[in-house]
C-alpha cells in the first residue's frame, strides 16, 4: 500500500508538469495574438543603466540603447566605483553620444541591494519623467523604447515590462542557464499574465513614471528588498494602477564564467522568487515533471512502466518547450541546446529545495543574510567610500 501511494505521489507532478507545459503554448498563443497597442506615445525618457564591471557584450548591449530611433531620450549609466573596468567603454561611449548619454559616478559599496544602490545614484542625473530600468546585460531589438513607451499613454498603467529571451550560451553551463530563461521563466510569465494567477515586475526591463516613484516613497525605499523589483511593481499596483507586458523581446546575454558561478546564480534567482511569492514558489514543484518522472522510474526499478513514463514526461517536456522558444520568442539557441532540459529540470528541483533552506546569498562579492520576508540583512562592516562626483561632468551634456 505505501509503494502505491508513494507511486501516486510521484505522478502528480509528472501529470501536472506536462499539463502545464501544454497549457504554456495555449497562454503563448493569446497572448501574442492580441492586438498592440498604436507605438504613437513617445514622450521624452530617461533610461537608467546601472553598471557594474565590464560583462561580456557589455558594449554591444550599450550601443544598442545609444542607437534606438527614439525622438527624445536620456541614457544614465551608473557606476559605483572609481576604477569600474567598464569606464573606459563608458567615456567613450558618452563622447561618441554626448547628446544621449550621462554618466554617474559615486562610489558605493553595498550595504543592501547594490542595484537599487546604483539606481539611487543614476536618479540624481534623471532629466525626464518618463524611466526606464534596463540592466548592463540586456541587448535591445530596434523599437524597444516605442513600445515600452506606449502604454503609458495610459494614466492607468502603472508599469510596462517587456519579454526576454537569453542569447550568446557558449559553455553547457551557460546553456542551463538559456533554457532556464527560456524555456521556463518566460513562458511562466506569460502563462501568469494571461491568467492572472500572479503579479510580477521585471526589473531587468521595466518602465514607470518618476511621479509614481515619488508616491510609493522613492527607490531607496526599495533598498533592503532583495527582490526590488517585485516590490516596484507590488507598490505601484497599490495605487490602483495595473501592469502592462508588452510582446517586445530583448535579449539577455548569458555570461557565467564557471559552472559554480551559474549554480550560485541559480540558487541566488530560487531564493528571489521565493523571496517575492512564498507560495507560489513552493507550488512549483507540481509542476516538476522530469525530475519526479525519473524518480518514479527509479522507484520501479527502472521496468518498462518506468521508463515509459519518463519518456513520455521527457518528450512532452521537450515539446513544449521547443513549441514556445521557437514559435514565440523567437529563440534560436535554445532549440540546439534542448538536449540538456532533463539534466536542466534535475538541477532545479536541487536549488528549489536549497533557496527554500538557504537564508544568505552573495552579490557582487558582498555576503548578506535573508529574512522570511525577503528583507536584506547586512553581514559584517562594509565600508563605504568617500564619495567623488555625483555626476562626471566631463561627460554631462544637457539636452
Amino acid at each position: 500500500m505505501a509503494f502505491d501511494i508513494l507511486q501516486i505521489v510521484l505522478l502528480l507532478p509528472v501529470v501536472g508538469g506536462s499539463i502545464y507545459g501544454v497549457l504554456c503554448i495555449w497562454a503563448a498563443a493569446r497572448f501574442f495574438a492580441r492586438p498592440r497597442a498604436a507605438e504613437t506615445f513617445k514622450p521624452p525618457i530617461t533610461v537608467l543603466k546601472p553598471i557594474y564591471g565590464l560583462d561580456k557584450g557589455l558594449e554591444e548591449n550599450l550601443l544598442s540603447l545609444c542607437r534606438q530611433d527614439y525622438p527624445d531620450y536620456q541614457i544614465v549609466m551608473a557606476v559605483q566605483r572609481t576604477d569600474d573596468p567598464a569606464l573606459p567603454l563608458l567615456r567613450r561611449l558618452a563622447a561618441e553620444f554626448p547628446a544621449r548619454v550621462t554618466l554617474v559616478i559615486k562610489p558605493s559599496e553595498p550595504v543592501v541591494n547594490g542595484k537599487v544602490q546604483n539606481l539611487v545614484n543614476a536618479l540624481t542625473a534623471a532629466r525626464h519623467e518618463i524611466l526606464l530600468i534596463s540592466d548592463s546585460d540586456v541587448r535591445l531589438a530596434p523599437g524597444y523604447l516605442s513600445a515600452m513607451a506606449a502604454p503609458l499613454a495610459d494614466a492607468n498603467v502603472g508599469y510596462v515590462c517587456s519579454l526576454y529571451r537569453s542569447v550568446g550560451a557558449t559553455r553547457w553551463f551557460e546553456k542551463l542557464e538559456l533554457l532556464n530563461l527560456n524555456a521556463d521563466f518566460v513562458p511562466s510569465l506569460i502563462f501568469s499574465e494571461v491568467t492572472k494567477a500572479a503579479r510580477f515586475c521585471i526589473g531587468a526591463t521595466v518602465a514607470f513614471r518618476a511621479s509614481d516613484l515619488a508616491r510609493i516613497g522613492g527607490m531607496a525605499a526599495l533598498g533592503d528588498y532583495l527582490v526590488e523589483d517585485y516590490e516596484l511593481g507590488r507598490r505601484l499596483l497599490g495605487l490602483g494602477k495595473r501592469m502592462v507586458l508588452v510582446p517586445h523581446t530583448v535579449e539577455i546575454v548569458a555570461d557565467y564564467p564557471s559552472f559554480a558561478r551559474w549554480w550560485h546564480h541559480q540558487v541566488y534567482w530560487d531564493q528571489n522568487t521565493w523571496a517575492a511569492n512564498p507560495t507560489g514558489f513552493a507550488l512549483t514543484i507540481l509542476a516538476r515533471a522530469v525530475p519526479f518522472a525519473l524518480a518514479f522510474a527509479a522507484l520501479r526499478g527502472f521496468d518498462g512502466t518506468g521508463v515509459d513514463v519518463f519518456l513520455a514526461a521527457v518528450a512532452v517536456r521537450l515539446a513544449t518547450a521547443r513549441w514556445v522558444a521557437s514559435a514565440y520568442l523567437g529563440d534560436r539557441e535554445g532549440a540546439a541546446a534542448l538536449w540538456l532540459l532533463p539534466l536542466r529540470d534535475v538541477l532545479a528541483l536541487i536549488s528549489w529545495y536549497a533557496a527554500l533552506t538557504r537564508r544568505s546569498f552573495e552579490w557582487r562579492g558582498h555576503r548578506f543574510g535573508l529574512t522570511r520576508d525577503g528583507r536584506i540583512v547586512p553581514r559584517g562592516e562594509v565600508s563605504l567610500p568617500t564619495a567623488i562626483d555625483d555626476v562626471d561632468d566631463s561627460v554631462t551634456q544637457s539636452s
